[in-house]
């Protein structure tokens, strides 16, 4: 048989081998438990919450009305053509990724992600049902009998509960939350609405429930994003091997160091790595290591910190026994400064915006086709399509003119109308045809092009746009 015959290929996926992370208690388990109980707590409640608008308005606290293309949060209602504070809302996403990122890591992978939230939560109910990783190794193992089918079966009914939870809060985000409730109960909700829930619930029971650590590994472009992100100063996990090596176990700890190789660290890690290895792709820095291996340390009577937060800036230091850089300063450097002032220019931009913009708008197109009409008395008459956006909460009348003084010749008037004005109901934008006018004899109804300024007035509170354009006469 030749010699030179090729090895079998390395293959390009590995199998995933199931992770059975262990129950751990500690300050970082804490945080994550109070973290991951509010922004649940939040995703599954806002829908609910109630917010009176007025008569005319949705009441719904947090709504994307697809339907009226509008959204509304609390007393903010976005309308499409805003569709920048939307821009500038995602901007600031990535902007305050980019800074956490570099100042701590990856904490957004390890504490706020939806994949990291409910993998966590069902962990949690994998725990509750088959019991702590031990047990639930026993249980992997073992063949198939009544025992194994009466826990999975109830574990994957309860994590089914979880994911149709889960994408039935996200529908309630873009209707009523009451009546689709009602509707999807009865079986009158849209097809949409049950295909969206069919889809979410698929995902997210998939996701939380299977994939979980390989949709970080595999499937999420940020931890390759973050690797080029963090640099010496950022304050990441890691493990100081320079106090733990040589690591082993026994009584005799002559020539050893305070790692006493118990894996704690690995059996508690949910994405089945061993930090001791170094920095891993994997590793979303979610402090369980800490939290056994501080826990390990006390038993054994070590020093707490053999896995902590720190910075690689202050590996030199720490290994000749000299003082560190304090973590303030780690953490406001230049580059997180660079980045904090742009988040909140953003901010501070968008903010200005929202407060300034005026309570209506308007819209002004002349119509081209023709581009003046020439009456049966030898007067000249353009027609304007004219949009009016009402942002108030009730009816209002919308006086229309081309301003005191200017063009006293020209007349306006408005189709379907003995006068100048516009009522555009509550919240919503009003069309109008709008006519301006001039008289045979007047010097705009003989000129080629007439720049004019048209204004909108509020009615009600005097409030005052307007929009420059051309009056087109008869020409030379």
């Amino acid at each position: 048989m030749p010699t030179d015959m090729p090895e079998t290929p390395e293959k390009l996926y590995a199998p995933r081998e199931p992770v059975f992370p262990k129950r751990v208690h500690g300050f970082f388990r804490t945080l994550k438990w109070w973290l991951m109980s509010i922004m649940l707590a939040i995703y599954y409640i806002t829908p609910w919450i109630r917010w009176d608008r007025g008569p005319n308005l949705p009441d719904q606290a947090v709504l994307v009305d697809l339907a009226g293309r509008r959204f509304f949060f609390f007393w903010i209602e976005i309308w499409p053509y805003e569709f920048y504070f939307v821009a500038g809302l995602l901007i600031m996403a990535g902007l305050g990724l980019f800074l956490f990122t570099s100042a701590l890591g990856r904490v957004w992978c390890g504490y706020a992600c939806p994949q990291t939230i409910w993998t966590d939560l069902f962990i949690h109910v994998e725990r509750w049902v088959e019991g702590d990783r031990n047990a639930r190794l026993r249980l992997w193992k073992q063949k198939m009998n009544f025992e194994k089918f009466r826990k999975r079966t109830t574990k994957f009914a309860l994590w089914l509960l979880i994911a149709m939870a889960t994408g039935g809060a996200w529908v309630f985000y873009f209707a009523d939350a009451p009546t689709l409730a009602a509707e999807l109960v009865t079986l009158k909700a849209p097809y949409v609405a049950y295909a969206t829930i069919g889809v979410l619930t698929f995902t997210t029971f998939f996701f939380g429930g299977f994939a979980r650590e390989q949709v970080c590994i595999y499937g999420c472009p940020w931890p390759r994003i973050q690797a080029a992100m963090m640099d010496e100063d950022t304050i990441t996990i890691g493990y100081r091997s320079w106090r733990g090596e040589p690591r082993g176990k026994g009584r005799n700890r002559e020539g050893l160091g305070d790692c006493i190789d118990c894996n704690a660290c690995v059996n508690v890690c949910p994405m089945g790595i061993d930090i001791r290895d170094g920095q891993q792709l994997a590793c979303i820095t979610c402090g369980l290591c800490i939290d056994a291996c501080d826990e390990m340390m006390d038993k054994v009577g070590k020093p707490r910190g053999l896995i902590s937060y720190m910075a690689l800036k202050d590996e030199a230091n720490e290994r000749a026994g000299n003082p560190v850089t304090h973590i303030y300063r780690h953490i406001f450097r230049p580059r997180t400064m660079l980045y904090f002032a742009l988040w909140s220019a953003v901010g501070i931009g968008l903010l200005v915006a929202l407060f300034i913009r005026p309570d209506f708008q308007i819209t002004l197109r002349p119509e081209r086709n023709p581009i003046y009409v020439t009456l049966a008395d030898g007067s000249v008459r353009n027609t304007y399509e004219l949009g009016i956006r009402n942002k108030h909460g009730e009816d209002r009348p919308y006086y229309i003119s081309l301003g005191a003084g200017e063009h006293e010749s020209l007349t306006v008037s408005v189709q379907d109308s003995d006068s100048p004005m516009v009522v555009a109901p509550a919240d919503t934008e009003a069309k109008a045809r709008l006519y301006i006018t001039a008289p045979p004899d007047s010097p705009e109804a003989h000129a080629d092009r007439t720049e004019i300024r048209i204004w909108v007035v509020d009615g009600v509170n005097g409030d005052h746009v307007y929009r420059e354009t051309v009056f087109n006469g008869m020409g030379r």
